[in-house]
């Protein structure tokens, strides 16, 4: 197939400003970029004058892992101009994966990445993974992360302590074997379990190994509220020890009382960059998070797996001392309930049809409706549910969102997590940042923002190819009206399509054709 896009201005993910040009695809590649005007016998011509023509989006923190095999063309991020997504995030994804473990860990991953019995779980591997992927067709770009708490998994199983020295060599041996397979990096959660267990010389070892492939260290730091300065401090150690490249997801400060350390965290990115330490940073541009809803727990209480979890919620004394530990705190723990609080956490998905009606209720509203207190009513939900409950939280404020977004550090991301009534940034991420932050409120600049949704993830990531538009790359674009995009999903309805993304295309195809998906599956498995 040959297409010629005509007349339009062109964003090409480099920052530099925008230019009028035409746009040739051959196939899955960018042929030319040409001056306007350019003739020829060509298969489809698409008229962008007026438009904005520029490099797929590539979404670094995605938790479609298992959606995309449920539902290949993933419409709420192909509609928001997304080409490419990085997946295996958090540390807990879909592999390594070995067969002993299937059960437990379906049941970790369920309140993230959701649950299925439609999908053949005897993969093993990321590269077993990565092959059912490409048996199944994809409809984007997928890239992806070795998860630390998989790899731990793998080698020493789930419980609370500090690896062996045999079993840090298995560990490295893993995440060896994984990033050969293709893997990007190493990604770890260190909210979530396993991960939360390991101490900083078991993640400064293994980034060791990530390094020697080029790859990068993409991290949910421990505290993201009242600890965030020492949180950061270790990943950068990390960094600094290891000489991996360090990327910190969905980069934030939670909580009123913490909202004091967002200058201090700024001052230490700046340290970082003096030392040469490559540091790098995704963003939803949101105020408010989503997750599973388990992490309200303290630590201890996820020791084992999720089955331990919950013998340890239908037993009243271990309920005793968890209500103790959130109501005094643990040091080093987020605790959600402290910076969020209980009226600022809604439940977003559930597993089973008799807790629906607790959707889009938030937990205080949820003791009423169950006529419980409110701890017992949410960790009744989470037992009831075999703890596959998402959750939305508040945390934020409007003005540290932009002092974000405008760091040098800075790419957009969804974390989008896809189950039940989501978080609107599910469907509006990108869009938002084009509409409300370029457009409405010029605290970007167009070729900025695209540069972040684009040529800037490329390059922390290492996605070769991709990222901009020049002659011989991959023809990942999007075209859109840069005078009606807008994000439109709420958090009281949250899955609603952006405006003003028009045409999309991945590798040559065209995946959306005035604004409506095609069901084209022309994306492609990525390997480092």
């Amino acid at each position: 197939m040959r297409i010629l896009i005509k007349n339009g201005r062109l964003a090409d993910g480099s920052g530099r400003s925008l230019f009028p040009a035409d746009v040739v695809i051959e196939g899955e590649r960018l042929a030319c970029i040409s001056p306007v005007g350019r003739e020829g016998d060509f298969d489809r011509v698409i008229e962008a004058e007026g438009l904005v023509v520029a490099p797929g989006f590539i979404d670094t923190h995605s938790h479609s892992d298992l959606a995309v095999l449920l539902n290949p063309v993933l419409e709420p991020k192909l509609c928001q101009g997304i080409t490419t997504e990085v997946l295996g995030q958090d540390g807990i994804s879909l592999a390594p994966l070995p067969v002993e473990y299937v059960s437990p860990w379906r049941k970790n991953l369920a309140g993230l990445d959701g649950d299925s019995d439609r999908i053949d779980w005897t993969y093993k591997t990321t590269g077993g993974y990565l092959q059912l992927l490409e048996q199944n067709g994809v409809g984007l770009n997928e890239a992806y992360l070795v998860p630390h708490g998989n790899v731990r998994m793998e080698a020493m199983g789930l419980d609370n302590r500090l690896p062996t020295a045999l079993e840090l060599e298995r560990m490295q041996d893993i995440v060896r074997r994984e990033l050969e397979a293709g893997a990007f990096g190493l990604s770890s959660g260190l909210i979530y379990m396993p991960c939360a267990y390991a101490g900083r010389q078991e993640l400064v070892s293994l980034c060791q190994v990530v390094a020697g492939y080029d790859g990068v260290f993409v991290v949910h730091q421990r505290s993201e509220a009242d600890t965030v300065l020492e949180s950061m401090e270790e990943i950068l150690d990390i960094g600094r020890q290891s000489g991996v490249k360090v990327h910190f997801s969905h980069f934030k400060i939670c909580g009123v009382k913490n909202w004091r350390y967002l200058e201090p965290m700024l001052h230490l990115l700046d340290k970082a960059a003096r030392e040469g330490i490559r540091v790098s940073f995704d963003q939803y541009p949101y105020a408010a998070g989503s997750t599973m809803l388990g992490v309200i727990l303290p630590p201890w209480a996820h020791d084992g797996g999720t089955d331990k979890l919950l013998g340890r919620l239908q037993d009243r004394e271990a309920r005793r001392r968890m209500i103790r530990d959130i109501e005094q705190g643990l040091p080093g723990w987020d605790n959600f309930w402290d910076f969020a609080g209980p009226d600022q956490i809604y439940v977003t998905s559930v597993k089973t049809a008799a807790n629906r009606d607790l959707v889009g209720k938030n937990l205080v509203e949820i003791a009423g409706m169950r006529g419980k207190n409110v701890y017992d009513a949410a960790f009744d939900l989470l037992n009831e549910e075999g703890n596959a409950v998402g959750m939305v939280d508040f945390y934020g404020k409007e003005d540290q969102v932009i002092r974000i977004l405008q760091r040098p550090e800075q790419n957009v991301c969804t974390d989008g997590l896809l189950g039940g009534k989501p978080h609107p940034r599910v469907y509006g991420s990108f869009p938002k940042v084009l509409g409300q932050y370029v457009r409405e409120e010029k605290v970007l600049t167009l070729e900025a923002a695209v540069r972040k949704m684009t040529g800037k993830p490329a390059e922390a990531f290492g996605l070769r190819e991709r990222g901009l538009l020049k002659p011989g790359y991959f023809a990942d674009v999007v075209i859109f009206n840069p005078n009606t995009v807008r994000d439109r999903g709420t958090y009281i309805e949250p899955a609603q399509y952006p405006m003003g993304i028009e045409y999309v295309f991945v590798n040559g195809g065209l995946a959306l054709d005035d604004g409506r998906p095609t069901g084209k599956l022309s994306g492609k498995v990525l390997r480092k």
